[in-house]
């Protein structure tokens, strides 16, 4: 039985902590909506998942992440496919998902705008992509999946224990250019083979991934289809010339770039570990497939 109750997961830490003085904030305009507000209690990853989960499993209203893609796709692991609403309070630095499902980057705002569509009895269903692992394990993302370049320097980055802050990703990058070489990739297609080698494979459910960079500029949450790109084989400097291009989403227009819509999608690569929504999910030997209509977005 759903009661009338909102669980909140906030992510304090979120935007580099720019936003902590907005919680309290949040939960009095989450509140307007006459629904009870329990802010959940989470110390890491898999808590603030079982914490969604948990409430979920209680009956609650509706589940609202605070925070970015992070804090966002720990929340959609519990409430993918069921029936509770889904809110999203941008707070992070990238808010991609958010960005990507058109919620306003100002999170009092989107506060205001759960709390009516609660208040109004009203959601926006919107497509999920699963992903599914050899051993059978499903998660969930929102966002974009990274396969390519991208998901080696994240992969490098984590490994990492010096520099601190930004500079650690922006070592990882001259390290992996270094090493810089053509991936074979293993790519099936609803059931055709477009099996390739290049350099970046990304599959989306919408737009941008990494703060912005519009990796799949024409993908839509809503049209119950994934978005792939694929880029062949070419050089540092090459890659150097596209990475700028990627921020507008003007690079699906070289001839190296190609991009393809399905409703599932076989991934395999050797020696890539595929990031989603920015967090990892495991060494790329995946199925995705667009889930119609997964979540009841709160808009």
């Amino acid at each position: 039985m759903t009661s009338f109750e909102i669980a909140v997961l906030a992510n304090p830490t979120a935007g580099r902590g720019r936003h902590r003085d907005l919680l309290s904030g949040v939960l009095r305009r989450l509140g307007d909506s006459g629904r009870t507000v329990r802010l959940l209690t989470a110390h890491s990853g898999a808590e603030a998942t079982a914490a969604c989960r948990a409430a979920v499993a209680s009956g609650v209203e509706a589940v609202v992440a605070v925070g970015g893609d992070g804090t966002v796709h720990r929340a959609l692991q519990a409430v993918a496919e069921q029936p509770v609403g889904f809110g999203v309070v941008p707070a992070g630095t990238g808010n991609d998902f958010a960005n990507g499902v058109g919620l306003p980057p100002d999170p009092m705002r989107a506060a205001g705008m759960i709390a009516a569509a609660l208040g109004e009895g009203r959601h926006v269903p919107i497509d999920l992509a699963r992903a599914a692992g050899p051993d059978g394990e499903l998660s969930w993302f929102g966002a974009v999946l990274a396969g390519g370049f991208d998901a080696l320097v994240n992969e490098r980055a984590n490994r990492m224990r010096w520099p601190r802050g930004p500079r650690r990703y922006d070592l990882a990058i001259l390290l992996e250019l270094a090493r810089l070489r053509p991936r074979k990739y293993q790519l099936e297609l609803d059931g055709e083979d477009y099996s390739f080698e290049g350099m970046l494979v990304a599959v989306g459910n919408c737009a941008s991934y990494g703060g912005g960079m519009r990796i799949l500029p024409d993908a839509d949450p809503t049209d119950g289809l994934l978005d792939v790109v694929i880029a062949a084989p070419f050089g540092r400097a090459a890659l150097a010339r596209l990475k700028p291009r990627l921020r507008r989403g003007t690079h699906v227009t070289d001839p190296r770039v190609t991009v393809y819509r399905a409703r599932n999608v076989r991934l395999r690569s050797d020696g890539i570990v595929a990031y989603a929504d920015g967090e990892r999910l495991g060494p790329l030997d995946l199925d995705l497939t667009c889930a119609p209509g997964a979540i009841r977005l709160l808009r």
